[in-house]
């Protein structure tokens, strides 16, 4: 099925949908640490966030806050590539977290602002994970 956007002024909407974009703006700003704190901070149950949170996004603003996932090789250069690739798509990036190496591997999750992309988030996706040093890469929370 296609995707249908619609624009719809806030404030017709149930209060449900407008926490869940408060509490993506508390993670993209780093206010609230994780998920459980943005839903507490907003009023909002986890499972409300879970439901919504791929389909809630500021149009007005431009302000879709988005996390990249990636499992990266331990190489020079692996994580600069990968940040690399998210810039020359138009993407701001926000925060990034990175794990200590295992495997020969590191988990990075980048979350980033996609407003001002020249192209979606899925040929951006399909870009990094032609790169040599991507194991793995998807969107996540």
């Amino acid at each position: 099925m296609e995707k249908r956007f619609l624009l719809v002024e806030a404030s017709v909407l149930p209060d449900v949908f407008l926490k869940v974009l408060r509490a993506k703006e508390l993670l993209a700003s780093g206010e609230a640490k994780n998920i459980s704190a943005a839903a507490r901070r907003a009023d909002l149950s986890r499972s409300a966030f879970y439901k919504y949170k791929d389909c809630i996004f500021d149009a007005e603003n431009s302000r879709e806050v988005l996390t990249v996932m990636a499992t990266l090789l331990d190489q020079t250069g692996a994580l600069q590539s990968l940040l690399a690739g998210i810039s020359a798509a138009g993407a701001s990036i926000v925060t990034i977290n990175q794990s200590t190496p295992e495997n020969g591997a590191a988990q990075v999750a980048v979350s980033i602002r996609t407003g001002t992309m020249q192209m979606t988030v899925d040929e951006m996706l399909a870009q990094l994970a032609r790169q040599s040093t991507v194991v793995e890469i998807h969107r996540g929370i």
